[in-house]
């Protein structure tokens, strides 16, 4: 008796007391999905999905070109064959986000080179939409990953396979800064850090680096962060500290957590299983849970970060028995807080699209404090110009107390293009003004379109008085 009385003190001194310990996912019912949508059958490691408190958008297979449909959240079931996609794209579409600061712009990267803004009307739309907002050309190769700066409005960050790196003044059009000589192969993943000042990139030549967006440079860097060759996905952790995924040589998954201070060895790395898929990293700042979704996969894993060794602690899984072909992720003012939900996935299957519900097991119908400090809002801090002059900003924090609905209307999107010189972080580089050229005659040609209908427009109505 007593030995095993042993094992059991041993063990309860093992368990980790945590209120994420017991979070549970849980899938909607079959008619709450989003059903009959032919999701992209591209090859590519993004995410296919994006989401936020108004729409879903997801890749799609499309003829002749690229395209991908975006729902309200409210029109779950069978969505019809004839359903009008944004299908602006020459080529197979590889990423889409939407921006953070207004719920209805979302950006779209292509194998077809370019960068396109779509803005989406509320409620949905009616009609294909096949003339975007702004076009972004910069690129040489397809443009396979976007991220949105998470406090200055209008800056988009895109990478290509041209291992070049460009920052997008969106209103204006234009690339402000360009790295196009710190990567010597494909980049695998590029993200922010929670105010923007920083971007973290995996590469193919197999380092890590972190970089000063708006001067360029290489502030850090980490070779082999894991020994395997296959891609390597990093993110930030609220504290400055990185997240990554990778494979070792016997090509088992790992996460790893390291301190950029002090990239020698990392805090910690553990080996997880031997699956294929490359596994996405989707960590929420608030509650610092992050949870690993694979392609391919069945299940989503979830760990809690902590400034304890062994620091990145396992929590539980979510499994189903279909596999995964993307994932969404929604932004926290988008979960329904009364019923105690910490994160919700968006999970692509063959035809459809599942919601899973991450929940914490409470009674209680009372606002949880614990599980919703103030957290990132619509509002952006700074603005395109200013934060490229230098200005930086922490994100402004919303509470969630009263529910999910925006208390701040979201940022009107305006387009005010003008000519203004690409800055290149690079040796020697200078910015092509053959584009200069071009789009300044799109503008003249828009203009004289503009006050042409104005004249009609006055003629009409002095003919009628």
């Amino acid at each position: 008796m007593l030995p095993l009385q042993m094992e059991f003190t041993m063990s309860r001194k093992v368990v980790r007391s945590s209120k994420f310990r017991h979070v549970f996912g849980q899938a909607v019912k079959a008619d709450q999905c989003y059903d009959d949508i032919r999701i992209s059958q591209q090859t590519w490691d993004s995410n296919f999905c994006s989401v936020n408190p108004k729409f879903v958008a997801m890749i799609v297979e499309a003829s002749g070109g690229g395209a991908f449909m975006v729902l309200p959240l409210s029109k779950t079931g069978r969505i019809d064959m004839s359903y009008p996609t944004v299908c602006g794209h020459t080529g197979p579409v590889l990423d889409i986000e939407f921006c953070p600061h207004n719920d209805n712009i979302i950006a779209s990267g292509s194998e077809d080179c370019s960068v396109m803004i779509w803005e989406i009307p509320d409620g949905g739309l009616t009609s294909p939409l096949t003339e975007p907002v702004v076009k972004l050309e910069g690129h040489s190769k397809r443009v396979g990953i976007l991220s949105w700066h998470p406090t200055a409005h209008n800056v988009l960050m895109t990478a290509g396979c041209d291992n070049v790196l460009i920052l997008w003044n969106v209103a204006r059009g234009e690339a402000v800064v360009r790295l196009d000589s710190v990567h010597s192969d494909l980049i695998y993943s590029a993200a922010w850090n929670r105010d923007g000042s920083r971007i973290l990139t995996s590469c193919k030549d197999k380092t890590l680096r972190i970089l000063d967006p708006r001067k360029g440079t290489v502030l850090s860097e980490k070779e082999k962060p894991h020994e395997g060759s296959r891609p390597v996905r990093a993110v930030f952790m609220s504290d400055g500290k990185i997240l990554s995924t990778g494979f070792s040589r016997m090509s088992e998954r790992q996460v790893a957590l390291w301190d950029p201070k002090n990239f020698s060895e990392p805090l910690t790395l553990q080996e997880l299983d031997t699956g294929s898929g490359v596994l996405l990293p989707f960590y929420d700042p608030d509650t610092n849970v992050v949870y690993l979704c694979g392609k391919g996969d069945s299940s989503i894993r979830y760990f809690e970060v902590t400034d304890e060794a062994p620091y990145v602690h396992y929590l539980s899984m979510y499994s189903s028995k279909d596999s995964q072909k993307g994932m969404g992720y929604m932004p926290k003012r988008g979960l329904e807080v009364n019923k105690c939900e910490i994160a919700r996935f968006y999970k692509l299957h063959e035809r459809k699209c599942e919601p899973i519900h991450m929940t914490v097991p409470r009674k209680s119908d009372l606002f949880q404090e614990d599980l919703y400090p103030d957290t990132v809002g619509p509002e952006p801090s700074v603005e395109a110009d200013d934060w490229f002059a230098g200005k930086e900003a922490p994100p402004i924090l919303i509470s969630l107390k009263e529910g999910f609905a925006a208390v701040t209307k979201a940022k009107e999107f305006k387009v005010h293009k003008s000519l203004m010189k690409t800055t290149c972080a690079s040796a020697g580089g200078s910015a092509d003004s053959s584009g200069d050229v071009q789009s300044l005659k799109k503008e003249v040609k828009d203009l004289r379109a503009e006050i042409e209908a104005l004249t009609n427009r006055v003629k009409e109505l002095e003919s009628k008085h």
